[in-house]
């Protein structure tokens, strides 16, 4: 019988486009639960479900041991539980894995290997990052994440350099892929919902909506958006050496070429063999620095500029609805 990898090599079958990650309600409150429960510590857990046409639908979840248990017991766990999972007819299809993440902090390298590790078996692989920060003050904080097939394939042929990247036409915002997330709830969960009273009158957390202090939260993006700064300093450093040491190298190889003329004209004015022009153990090629950590500061960056427009945005539409409660109330 033929397998699905089977099938996806046909050229008449082609792999679907995934579009959509439906998160069951267990599995949000599952990972808030994990993830709350952990900070400021990072924590990940695994991913369960079923892939179906453009939608990767994730039915349930667990979490991953501590960093600080042992890695042969934290591999059994993970058998053990897909065990037992199996056992009691629960879907137990690995298709990716979720973690926290700091004022959504999640372009990191260790995470793209994890990524490569995946694809090899999940080509569809998530992961799921959950920002305990976004999601107190009153937004959705969690993002479904993929890496781009373009950027894969050039991961895996370790084709990172900035001239690679260029001819391949992938930029920095070609490397993490955001899906959009729609979350499913049951039949009997849907039913409960509707059932339920909304409260009279406006409650504390509608008072708390309206709070205007985020200066905690602004000075902490702010804080990290400089270090960003600083580390992409360094990576552009890392390239300017780079292209002082190609220029000091070609410096060099011209002088010595120089030099080796002369030496053959004398050779040729006396009858001897002239020595070769080219010396492939001198002048080595200098190696280009690889731009992927330049890439993830630079969506780093991004990213918490995106969260800084967003915070003044909904922080002014606070001050101009407070301020007009303030003069109806005057009246």
């Amino acid at each position: 019988m033929a397998t699905v990898a089977d099938l996806l090599k046909r050229p008449d079958v082609k792999e679907t486009v995934l579009k959509t990650v439906q998160l069951d309600g267990q599995v949000v409150l599952k990972i808030m639960q994990h993830c709350d429960g952990a900070q400021p510590s990072i924590v990940t857990g695994q991913l369960l479900g079923l892939d179906v046409g453009q939608t990767m639908e994730v039915t349930d979840c667990f979490p991953f041991p501590s960093p600080e248990d042992d890695g042969d017991s934290s591999t059994n766990y993970q058998l053990d539980m897909m065990r037992c999972l199996r056992e009691v007819n629960v879907d137990n299809n690995t298709v990716g894995w979720y973690q926290s993440s700091v004022l959504g902090q999640y372009q990191t390298q260790e995470m793209i290997e994890t990524f490569i590790s995946y694809h090899d078996s999940i080509k569809k692989c998530v992961c799921i990052v959950y920002d305990p920060q976004r999601q107190q003050r009153g937004q959705l904080g969690l993002r479904a994440i993929r890496l781009k097939d373009s950027f894969i394939e050039l991961f895996k042929e370790q084709k990172l350099t900035g001239k690679d990247l260029r001819e391949a036409g992938v930029g920095w915002r070609d490397v993490f892929v955001e899906v959009p997330i729609k979350i499913h709830h049951s039949s009997l969960a849907q039913a409960l919902i509707a059932d339920l009273n909304p409260a009279p009158g406006a409650t504390a957390g509608d008072l708390e909506r309206l709070s205007l202090a985020n200066a905690g939260y602004l000075s902490k993006t702010m804080a990290n958006l400089i270090e960003c700064m600083d580390d992409m300093l360094a990576e552009q450093g890392k390239v300017s050496m780079y292209h002082r040491n190609v220029a000091r190298q070609q410096q060099q190889m011209a002088a010595w070429l120089q030099k080796r003329n002369q030496e053959n004209i004398a050779r040729r004015a006396a009858g001897e063999e002239p020595l070769p022009e080219e010396d492939p153990v001198l002048f080595k090629p200098i190696p280009e620095p690889s731009a992927l950590d330049q890439y993830l500061v630079t969506s780093q960056i991004a990213g918490y500029c995106d969260m800084l427009g967003a915070a003044a945005e909904k922080g002014m539409a606070k001050m101009y609805l407070v301020q007009a409660a303030q003069k109806a109330a005057q009246h």
